[in-house]
């Protein structure tokens, strides 16, 4: 379908891209992976035909369309969001209320509520306007679909229905994403570049990271033996250079040494690093404990009758929707928004805190490197080019000054100082969002050893997989634990034998206090849980119905044009929502 043949590209005579050539097939699922600053993003905007290369050639046919999602893109601001995204349809013969229908279903899927419609775009974030344009993309229908970090601005949720979006009505597509559990549901081919060259391989993620580390082993093994071939033919060179009865031998070896192709390995990173927290005093057995806690702002209500207890050294999610009040809740144990309820934060609790605007608090005018060191202590001070390289800040990235990055490296040099410091409660928001997969497994496995205590609020799921050992999840104005963590894809961190407490420490009234609330907590909850089990299978039962009775409406639609069937279908389109909500609140 389309064909990239001998694409070549080049900056400032230095090259990216070096002798590209693969083609995408219909229906194609295509991962484009490879370090920051490989040439994914340059790639995509080179099919889409939005920058040309130095040389090759992006061969497609005609009439073929092309759907482009940058990581950055101008958005009007002169429409409602339905209008703007209604543009998807302009110039096409399709029925209005199949167009209304097309665009409740794809504005809905991807997080808007049907209020949010007759809104100006111009109200919304950035983030949500590009969920407008991703909208607009997903309408067209496009014959390729490219697409450069769209997870980015998506909730858990919305990333789910794209997924199954892409999974079922998507033609070929390919994508550039720092979200492996995403990538892994949604590809089936692996292209990565390394070394300003492509390797092919037609298998899903996990698989090719498998055989991207069995050929890089090849690779290794005969790099060694060339390298001794070659030491073994310098050493002869140097032995009989100036023996006239070797002359012939010493100037074939010279001819053989020049026709040596150097074994190229592929790039590899630093993600092997190990980091561990700074040491900290221990803090109270319940670091956090929330009673009845609730939050509005003036009439609109974020959250009510929040009753949460986290125990030291446990690692907990929060997830949801966005703007049902993870970020909220964050602030209120930060102390940094009034609240009504009753919030206890333990004795000796030393908080390291990610906030989405951390980076803003960075020194502008030291570099990157000066930043990290100024912080870094014992024997990290001899590994801050390491780490720095770790999280995307290798070679003459290190010494550019602080107030020349971008947003997202601000927030990733943020996120290094905060590894280094002292803390026994970390407490990160969105800690992902501008990390690729290496700088992920770092901060992970960071956080995997670290034996204080850590909310992390995120949607990413292959992070969080095997990392929190308890989910709160956030909707409907309410704050609950799910009964299966299945049913959001998470799996559980492994179980491990806990270290017994020394019976020599005493314990305070108010440590008894919490454990007495923690437990009359706990076993209101079993019994909330009971109760949940009851109603959850009716309301599967429900959503099951009104599914089947909106894919009958649908049938008919596409034969017949009546009205009274168009305003069935909105109805049940409503109350097939209200019953997904309720089943989202029942199991999470």
């Amino acid at each position: 379908m389309v064909s990239i043949e001998h694409l070549c590209v080049e900056f400032s005579a230095r090259p990216l891209l070096n002798d590209l050539c693969f083609v995408v097939n219909p229906r194609d699922r295509i991962a484009l992976v490879g370090k920051n600053g490989a040439g994914k993003s340059t790639l995509l905007k080179i099919i889409a035909g939005k920058q040309q290369p130095t040389s090759g050639v992006v061969a497609r046919p005609t009439g073929m369309t092309v759907g482009y999602l940058p990581q950055v893109m101008q958005v009007s601001d002169t429409r409602t969001v339905f209008d703007e995204t209604a543009l998807a349809y302009e110039g096409t013969h399709i029925e209005e209320w199949q167009m209304k229908a097309e665009v409740d279903k794809t504005l809905t899927g991807l997080g808007f509520h049907r209020d949010d419609f007759d809104r100006p775009t111009s109200e919304f974030s950035g983030g949500w306007r590009m969920r407008i344009e991703l909208a607009k993309i997903l309408l067209q229908n496009p014959d390729l679909l490219l697409l450069d970090e769209p997870t980015n601005h998506l909730d858990i949720g919305s990333i789910q229905w794209l997924e199954q979006f892409i999974q079922t009505s998507a033609k070929a597509v390919m994508l550039v994403s720092h979200d492996r559990a995403f990538i892994n549901n949604v590809t089936t081919r692996t292209i990565e570049i390394t070394c300003g060259r492509i390797n092919d391989y037609r298998v899903k993620y996990d698989q090719y990271v498998t055989l991207r580390d069995e050929r890089r082993q090849q690779q290794l093994r005969a790099y060694e033996n060339q390298q001794k071939e070659i030491a073994d033919i310098k050493d002869f060179i140097e032995r009989f250079r100036y023996k006239p009865t070797k002359s012939n031998q010493v100037q074939s070896r010279i001819k053989q040494l020049e026709k040596i192709v150097p074994i190229e390995i592929d790039e590899v990173d630093t993600s092997m690093l190990r980091l561990k927290f700074p040491p900290c005093q221990r803090s109270g057995d319940w670091p956090v404990i929330c009673s009845d806690v609730s939050k509005s702002y003036g009439d609109h209500l974020i959250f009510k009758d929040v009753n949460l207890s986290i125990r030291r050294g446990e690692k907990v999610a929060f997830m949801g929707k966005n703007g049902e009040g993870k970020s909220t809740l964050v602030k209120c144990i930060m102390g940094q928004i009034p609240f009504d309820g009753e919030l206890k934060i333990a004795q000796n609790v030393q908080i390291g805190y990610f906030a989405q605007n951390q980076a803003q608090l960075l020194n502008g005018d030291i570099t990157v490197f000066d930043t990290i060191d100024r912080v870094a202590t014992g024997d990290m001070r001899t590994k801050v080019r390491d780490l720095l390289g770790a999280f995307m800040f290798g070679g003459e990235a290190s010494d550019k000054y602080v107030k020349v990055l971008s947003g997202g490296e601000r927030s990733r040099l943020a996120m290094i100082q905060l590894l280094l410091q002292p803390v026994n409660l970390l407490i990160l928001d969105e800690p992902t969002n501008h990390l690729d997969m290496q700088s992920k497994d770092v901060l992970k496995n960071a956080i995997n050893d670290f034996d204080g205590t850590a909310i992390i609020v995120s949607h990413d799921r292959d992070f969080l997989d095997g990392l929190v050992d308890r989910i709160y999840i956030f909707g409907n104005q309410q704050v609950v634990e799910p009964i299966e963590r299945s049913t959001i894809s998470i799996k559980p961190k492994p179980t491990h034998t806990p270290a017994k407490t020394e019976t020599t420490e005493p314990k305070d009234t108010e440590t008894q206090s919490q454990s007495k609330q923690s437990w009359q907590a706990a076993k209101a909850e079993a019994k909330a849980k009971a109760k949940q089990e009851k109603a959850l299978k009716a309301c599967e039962d429900k959503v099951t119905q009104l599914e089947q009775q909106i894919a009958e409406i649908e049938q008919t639609l596409t034969t017949k044009n009546d009205m009274q069937l168009v305003e069935q279908y909105t109805q049940l389109q409503s109350q097939l929502e209200a019953a997904m909500a309720e089943w989202e609140r029942l199991m999470g």
